[in-house]
């Protein structure tokens, strides 16, 4: 009997593990691997702020959808500048791809530095400036007088194109009484484009890469002074653990490295009304190649 008794509990063990374990052997491999991606993947969401800018709208876009190939579900959050670079400082989010230095956001990499992960430049010879109508009379910002009602169009108060556009106005002494007028990347847009259509005087906050260069004729004023500073990279910034934690993302953000035209490419075609998403992907579409490089695998 109490033999039978213990191949009777033997039994029901075995029965109550199947039960509890729905598969055996090949579930749990399965489960280990997430199913797609293995334990290359990590975890499977990845969380990436960006700043409403067009080029970072458009960055953000194809690499949200690079990500997603690769079986990540991607999350993409604008932001303020300040609170962006926060939240990968802090590892409440997993990387951006909007980080312009050494200047326009050298305050807040000197300020997060230590507790990021800098994965350099996903884009070479950025550019910030003034930035005016072909025809426009003056060619250097020492030489401005009174052009444009003495007013510079910016864009969101903080931004550092807006923060080196006042101290432009504070160390050229030929702008005295000019004024830079904050408003939106969009609203900036708007009015560039309705003065330029109205052959009306007018200086804006500018910087490259942005649609606007391909689609009317502009140029920057001279900066002698080097307010505006040399050319910038875009660089991508990464939580401190993300390796660890997702190194296929983190291996394919690292990766990601485009020109110039490519950029300005998507950011066009959002400007003529297309679904950012809409906009990524047919770059996508269109430039497999170049999306096999980011996603080859490192030897």
């Amino acid at each position: 009997m109490k033999k039978i008794y213990l191949l009777l509990l033997a039994s029901m063990t075995a029965i109550v593990l199947a039960a509890c374990g729905g598969g055996g052997e090949e579930e749990q491999t399965e489960e280990a691997g997430n199913g797609e991606g293995g334990s290359e993947l990590g975890q499977e969401t990845i969380e990436i702020p960006y700043v409403e800018w067009d080029s970072e709208i458009a960055s953000t876009h194809v690499i949200q959808k690079v990500l997603e190939t690769e079986g990540y579900d991607v999350e993409i959050t604008p932001l303020d500048n300040a609170v962006m670079w926060q939240s990968v400082a802090s590892g409440d989010t997993d990387a951006m791809v909007s980080a312009w230095v050494p200047l326009t956001h050298g305050d807040l990499y000197d300020e997060h530095e230590s507790s990021l992960d800098d994965l350099g430049p996903n884009l070479e010879g950025a550019k910030i400036g003034l930035v005016v109508p072909e025809d426009f009379p003056v060619d250097s910002i020492a030489d401005l007088s009174d052009e444009a009602g003495q007013q510079v169009t910016g864009i969101e108060p903080g931004a550092g194109v807006v923060q080196a556009a006042e101290d432009a106005v504070e160390t050229y002494d030929n702008l005295e009484g000019w004024e830079v007028q904050t408003s939106s990347s969009g609203a900036m847009a708007t009015e560039l484009g309705q003065a330029i259509d109205n052959g009306e005087e007018i200086i804006v906050t500018g910087w490259t890469p942005h649609w606007k260069f391909q689609t009317y004729d502009l140029k920057y004023l001279e900066d002698p002074e080097g307010v505006f500073g040399e050319a910038e990279t875009i660089n991508t910034l990464a939580r401190e653990g993300l390796e660890e934690d997702a190194p296929r993302a983190y291996e394919i953000l690292d990766n990601f490295y485009w020109e110039t035209g490519d950029m300005e490419e998507v950011m066009l075609e959002i400007e003529d009304g297309a679904d950012p998403s809409e906009a990524a992907q047919n770059w996508i579409d269109e430039n497999q190649d170049t999306i096999d490089e980011w996603l080859q695998a490192s030897e």
